[in-house]
C-alpha cells in the first residue's frame, strides 16, 4: 500500500521523490482491447511497445512532414487496422443510422415473398386496375404508417420505447392492445404458412433438378418457353397428384411436392426453431436484398428473351390483355400484405440519427417499394409468351426445373427462407408466450407444444391449399382491415377529439378568468357598456369572443341587480 502510495505521489509530481520515467515498453493503452463491450486477448508487451514508439514519433514532426514519420513498409502488420469503408456514414460513434440505412431497411423488410405473386394479382385485376392499385395502396399505407410513426414518437416521448400496441393501449385500452396483436400475427401466420408452402416448392424442385442431371432424364425447355398449365382448385389438384404417384416410379412416389416433401422439411426445420434466441440467423439478412436483386436480374433477362406480348383489342389473341376485371380483391389484398410494416416500423426508425425526417425516408422508402413491385410485375405481365390465364401465383412456377437461372433462385430463395423462418416463429413465440407466462422461452416443454402447432398448420396448407397467392390475399385483407385501415386511423381521431377537448378547457378557462374579472368590475363601478366590453383583447380567439358576448347580457342583468339592490332588500 505504501509503495503503492509513493508511486501515485512521484507520478503527481507532489511527492519526495522526482517523477520516474517509465519504461519504454510501459503500455499507455488499455490492458485489454474492448470492441463493442467485449474483452479481447491482452496486448503484448512487443506490440505495445511498438504501438508508444509509432505515437510518439508521428507526435515530433509537423502533419505535412513526414520525415520523422516511420515508413509504413517498416511497421508491424498488427499497426495496421481494417477499416470499413463509409462506416462513418452508416453509423454513429452512438449507434444511430442515418437516412439511407433507414430506406434501405425498410424497402427490405418490405421485399417478401409477395413479390412473387405481383404478376399474377395483376392479371387478376386487369392491367389498368392494377396499375391503379399498385399506387393508390401504396399512398393509403404510406399515411396510415405514417400515422403509426406519429402516434409512436409522441408517447414514446415521455415513456420511452414503445410499439404501436402499446399506443393502442393508452388510446384504445386493453381491447385495442389485444386487437392490435392478434391481427399482428394474422400476418405473421400469413407468412409463415406462404414460407413453408414456398420452402416446399422450392425444396421439391431442387431436388429434381439434381436429380434429373444426375441420371441425365431431365427434358430440355431452355430457351423461351414457360409452362403454361391449366388452372386447377386445390381438390382437384391434390387427387390429380395423388393419381400421378399411383402410377410414378418409387422416386416419384417418395419425392412428391404436396404428399412428402413438406414431411421431408420437417427435418431441416424442426431442429432450426427451439433455440432461445434468433441472433444466429440474423446474420443472414443481408441475403433477402441479394434474393430480390437476383430476382429482377432474372425477370429482366427473360422479358429481355420474350419481348412485349399485349393486344388490347383482339380477345381470341393469346397475348390479349384486359383492362379491367372484377376480381381486383385479389391484388388489393396482396398488396395489404406487400405494403405492410406497421408492426415492426418502430424498431427500425427507434435508431433514426435525425428523427425529423422519418417523414421524408418512409415516403422515399414506400415509393421504391411500389416502384419495384410494379416494375416486376408489369414487365413479367406484359412481356410473359403465352396466355396471361397461364401465369401462376409464384411466378417460378412457370420455369421448368430445367431452367438454369430458375434453379439458381429457388436455391436461392429456399437458403434464405430457411434463415428466416426461425425468426417468424420467434416472433410468434413472444407475441404469444410473453402476454400468458410472462417470458418468451418458460419451459422447453411449452415451446415445443407450441412449435409443434404451428408446424402442424404448415403443414396441411402446404398439402392441400399449396396456393401462395390465396394465402397472401387473404391474411392480408385480414390484417389490413384492422392494422392498416383501422386502429392508426382511430388513434389519430381520438388524438384530434383529445386536442379539442385540450382546446376547449383553456378556452373556458380563460373565459371563466375573464368574466370573475368582469363581475368584480362591476361590483366597484357598476355595469358598463356593451360596446365598452367588446372592445377587449380577446380578438385573437374568434370562439372566446363569442362566449363572452353571450356572456354579457348576463353581466348586465346581474349587473343591474347588484347596482340597485333596494327592491332586494326592502323584501
Amino acid at each position: 500500500m505504501d509503495q503503492g502510495k509513493e508511486e501515485d505521489q512521484s507520478e503527481n509530481g507532489t511527492g519526495q521523490n522526482s517523477k520516474r520515467r517509465k519504461p519504454f515498453h510501459y503500455s499507455s493503452i488499455p490492458t485489454y482491447i474492448q470492441d463493442e463491450g467485449r474483452v479481447q486477448t491482452p496486448i503484448e508487451t512487443h506490440t505495445a511497445a511498438n504501438y508508444s514508439r509509432y505515437r510518439y514519433y508521428s507526435k515530433l514532426g509537423h502533419h505535412q512532414d513526414s520525415t520523422l514519420a516511420i515508413p509504413d513498409h517498416v511497421l508491424p502488420s498488427y499497426i495496421f487496422t481494417v477499416n470499413v469503408p463509409f462506416q462513418s456514414a452508416i453509423r454513429d460513434s452512438e449507434g444511430k443510422q442515418n437516412s439511407l440505412v433507414t430506406i434501405f431497411s425498410i424497402w427490405n423488410t418490405m421485399m417478401g415473398t409477395s413479390l412473387l405473386s405481383i404478376p399474377w394479382a395483376i392479371h387478376q385485376a386487369g392491367l389498368a386496375m392494377g396499375l391503379f392499385l399498385l399506387v393508390a395502396m401504396a399512398g393509403i399505407t404510406l399515411y396510415t404508417c405514417y400515422r403509426v410513426v406519429q402516434s409512436i414518437s409522441k408517447e414514446a416521448g415521455s415513456a420511452g420505447m414503445m410499439e404501436f400496441s402499446d399506443v393502442c393501449r393508452s388510446y384504445l385500452g386493453r381491447w385495442g392492445e389485444i386487437i392490435s396483436i392478434i391481427f399482428s400475427l394474422i400476418a405473421l401466420f400469413g407468412a409463415m404458412i406462404v414460407y413453408w408452402v414456398l420452402m416446399s416448392n422450392f425444396l421439391f424442385s431442387t431436388v429434381s433438378f439434381i436429380r434429373g442431371e444426375i441420371d441425365d432424364t431431365m427434358e430440355d425447355h431452355n430457351g423461351t418457353s414457360v409452362r403454361c398449365d391449366s388452372p386447377m382448385s386445390f381438390v382437384v389438384l391434390f387427387f390429380t397428384e395423388s393419381s400421378v404417384n399411383a402410377t410414378s416410379d418409387v422416386f416419384d412416389k417418395v419425392w412428391s411436392k404436396t404428399h412428402t416433401v413438406p414431411f421431408f422439411l420437417l427435418l431441416f426445420i424442426a431442429p432450426l426453431i427451439n433455440f432461445k434466441s434468433p441472433t444466429f440467423f440474423t446474420k443472414f439478412n443481408a441475403l433477402g436484398t441479394l434474393s430480390v436483386a437476383f430476382l429482377l436480374i432474372f425477370i429482366t433477362i427473360k422479358a429481355s428473351e420474350w419481348g412485349i406480348n399485349i393486344d388490347f383489342a383482339n380477345q381470341d389473341a393469346v397475348s390479349y390483355v384486359s383492362l379491367f376485371d372484377v376480381h381486383f380483391p385479389a391484388l388489393s389484398g396482396i398488396l395489404a400484405l406487400g405494403y405492410f410494416i406497421h408492426n415492426c416500423i418502430a424498431s427500425i426508425i427507434r435508431n433514426q440519427r435525425n428523427q425529423q425526417n422519418n417523414a421524408r425516408d418512409l415516403t422515399i422508402a414506400y415509393i421504391l417499394v411500389a416502384v419495384t413491385y410494379t416494375f416486376v410485375g408489369l414487365l413479367f405481365y406484359i412481356t410473359f409468351p403465352e396466355k396471361k390465364d397461364c401465369i401462376k401465383d409464384n411466378l417460378l412456377d412457370n420455369f421448368y426445373p430445367s431452367d438454369i437461372l430458375s434453379f439458381a433462385a429457388r436455391l436461392f430463395l429456399l437458403f434464405q427462407m430457411i434463415t428466416l423462418f426461425p425468426l417468424i416463429l420467434y416472433i410468434i413465440r413472444v407475441q404469444v408466450m410473453d402476454p400468458i407466462f410472462k417470458s418468451a422461452y418458460p419451459s422447453v416443454k411449452h415451446v415445443f407444444v407450441l412449435n409443434a402447432l404451428l408446424l402442424s398448420i404448415c403443414v396441411v396448407f402446404a398439402i392441400f391449399l399449396p396456393k401462395i397467392g390465396v394465402i397472401i390475399r387473404f391474411s392480408g385483407a385480414f390484417c389490413g382491415l384492422a392494422y392498416i385501415f383501422t386502429l392508426p386511423c382511430l388513434v389519430y381521431m381520438i388524438d384530434l377529439h383529445r386536442q379539442v377537448l385540450t382546446v376547449l378547457r383553456l378556452q373556458c378557462a380563460m373565459f371563466a378568468i375573464l368574466s370573475a374579472s368582469i363581475r368584480v368590475k362591476i361590483c366597484k363601478q357598476g355595469p358598463p357598456d356593451l360596446p365598452i366590453l367588446i372592445i377587449t383583447p380577446l380578438r385573437s380567439s374568434v370562439l372566446i369572443t363569442k362566449f363572452l358576448c353571450l356572456a354579457m347580457n348576463h353581466v348586465q342583468l346581474s349587473g343591474i341587480l347588484i347596482k340597485d339592490p333596494k327592491p332586494n332588500s326592502l323584501a
